[in-house]
């Protein structure tokens, strides 16, 4: 039996799912909410940006760390369960940090151990699922609906609850990590020629530096969305379970998204949808930034989510699994996360945090377009290479 028809016929849908759902549960919370939390410890703006990035600089070497070991001992699940575990731990030093350098010293450490989880469970998961790679996204839209179960739930009960219910909320869904990572099953690792293409001559096609290098801009676009987006919200008149509402529909159209790339990618190459998404991105943080109060254009903004999350992230995903084989995929994923989520995103919460109180939302989320639209002009000139 071959490793495609087996991942067909023996996939651990629902082990796989469930782990997703924790993950960007957690995220649901952290990402909306946090700034929020560190506002009432009375943090800056520059502050809230330093700690927000946190989450972002552990993931600029520790996936590269965690998927060399994981590459050498073929034990992906392993060390995402003990990450997973030492995070939960860690993370109760939260509840007596809150001073900036204790929060900082606690972030460091979650954030080093959470981010060894993604790359590799997606790893796993594209293993599992062998060359039917188009099934990806029914498994990763379980992310996607505990994220909107958790930013719509929390957003309603901090309208009526302290924020100090954050960091419990938080502590409750790293136990979900914990759980649903003992029951994922470990992957056989595919080998054929692909193999034994060393990693340096895939990181020096032209196709691979330019997905990189756009990876990075577009995180770095995402700086201000995901380190302030809620507090403009609020600034702007808006309550915070409304604004949990607004996240929830990103996601909800980012679910839509995920159901219909399979049928996408057999019309559309995977580099003509992530230059697209590019371009919508560059046009959604400017009217993110300058029209918040009119409603109608903020809805149309956060429905644009399907394509500058959803779609791009199916996008990038399918050409790192397609570029990186073998032995090199944990590598390859690890990577990807280190330079677009890791320095890409830093770079974003750093200069959203020092442009916030001097520049303000406006001129923010217009850095933010013009990282996206950076990101589509280098992707154009040379991420097609491989087509031509």
């Amino acid at each position: 039996m071959t490793p495609s028809s087996t991942a067909a016929s023996a996939l651990p849908y629902w082990r796989l799912s469930g782990f997703y759902f924790f993950y960007f549960a957690f995220v649901g919370a952290m990402a909306p909410f946090w700034g929020l939390y560190l506002r009432s410890l009375e943090f800056n703006a520059f502050q809230i940006g330093v700690l927000m990035s946190l989450l972002q600089v552990m993931r600029i070497f520790a996936p590269n760390i965690w998927g060399h070991i994981a590459d050498h001992t073929g034990k992906r699940v392993a060390i995402v369960q003990l990450a997973a575990l030492v995070c939960l731990i860690a993370f109760v030093g939260v509840f007596w940090a809150t001073s900036f350098w204790a929060l900082f010293a606690v972030m460091s450490l979650i954030s080093f151990f959470w981010s060894a989880s993604l790359p590799l469970v997606e790893a796993t998961t594209l293993s599992h699922l062998g060359k039917s790679t188009d099934r990806y996204g029914r498994i990763r839209l379980w992310g996607s609906v505990g994220f909107i179960l958790v930013v719509v739930g929390l957003g309603a009960a901090l309208d009526h609850a302290s924020i100090r219910l954050v960091p419990w909320v938080v502590l409750g869904l790293l136990i979900g990590i914990v759980l649903t990572s003992r029951v994922i099953p470990e992957a056989e690792i595919a080998r054929h020629e692909h193999v034994h293409i060393p990693l340096r001559d895939v990181l020096r096609r032209p196709e691979v530096v330019a997905l990189f290098a756009a990876a990075l801009l577009m995180a770095a676009a995402h700086g201000p969305y995901y380190t302030f987006f809620t507090i403009h919200l609020v600034e702007s008149g808006y309550s915070k379970s409304f604004a949990g509402w607004l996240w929830a529909l990103g996601v909800v159209c980012e679910i839509g998204i995920f159901l219909v790339m399979p049928r996408v990618f057999r019309a559309v190459s995977a580099e003509t949808v992530l230059l697209a998404t590019l371009v919508i991105a560059a046009a959604r943080f400017i009217l993110i930034g300058w029209q918040a109060d009119n409603l109608p254009v903020l809805l149309f903004a956060q429905l644009l989510h399907a394509f500058t999350f959803g779609a791009y992230h199916a996008a990038a995903l399918s050409l790192v699994h397609r570029y990186f084989t073998g032995k090199n995929q944990a590598r390859g994923q690890a990577l990807y996360n280190s330079l677009a989520f890791g320095i890409g995103g830093t770079i974003g919460s750093l200069y959203s945090g020092a442009a916030w109180d001097s520049l303000g939302a406006g001129m923010t989320f217009s850095i933010a377009s013009v990282c996206a639209l950076l990101a589509a002009l280098v992707f154009a000139a040379n991420g097609r290479q491989a087509n031509r």
